[in-house]
């Protein structure tokens, strides 16, 4: 067709028209039908698919992760048993409160036994409590040759109790060395110790989130 017979097209007598214009116009027709079904109605719902295809994806790598903990949950419990054999080894290292007397005399009978001289001996006026546990430190000043001092140290490292030498300090002292350190102690809290403990934490916690008086 011509651009004149096209200009003559009656728009209100399109049943009229040539096969070919009204091909064309209905071919336009169905284009603006899916443009406008797609910007109100499927744009929404390909937005919602593609959400949804990500929850899935997501869901499938928590299922792979959960899959893999529960066939190795039986190797989970018996690592988590071993460390609590092991935490359990370590607890029994620290002296309880009525040991820790015990633990003081061990420490100075090991510089004696040694043949050392005490020259300070002195445990700190108060402990620093932690989860549960308590730490001592004891400031310690000691004399004696060279190989005794660190037959000292050494013997401290055997203990049956947890002892540590921090802040190690070596100097002379007329015809001897001197060694200063401070012998970190600990002892593990009782049932009513980590009870209190755990009372306080709550009451501080409590304080905390409580409303502000008027």
């Amino acid at each position: 067709m011509t651009l004149d017979e096209l200009r003559r097209l009656d728009p209100k007598k399109v049943g009229s028209w040539p096969v070919l214009p009204k091909l064309t116009l209905l071919l336009v027709l169905l284009l603006l039908m899916i443009g406008a079904a797609y910007y109100f109605v499927w744009s929404d719902q390909l937005t919602q698919i593609d959400s949804e295809r990500a929850k899935t994806d997501q869901l499938k790598l928590t299922f792979v992760d959960k899959k893999k903990i529960a066939v190795n949950l039986p190797a989970y419990r018996k690592q988590l048993d071993d460390i609590e054999k092991q935490f359990g080894a370590l607890l029994r290292q620290l002296p309880g409160k009525s040991e820790m007397d015990a633990l003081l005399t061990d420490i100075n009978q090991a510089g004696l036994g040694r043949g050392l001289q005490f020259e300070l001996f002195k445990p700190a006026a108060s402990e620093t409590v932690k989860d549960f546990y308590a730490e001592l430190p004891i400031t310690i000043r000691v004399t004696g040759n060279y190989h005794d001092i660190g037959a000292f140290a050494g013997d401290i490292g055997k203990l049956s109790r947890i002892v540590t030498l921090n802040d190690i300090s070596v100097g002379a002292a007329k015809d001897t060395l001197s060694m200063d350190a401070t012998a970190m102690t600990f002892r593990y809290l009782d049932e009513a110790e980590v009870a209190e403990k755990r009372r306080a934490a709550a009451a501080a916690s409590a304080k905390k989130g409580a409303p502000p008086k008027k």
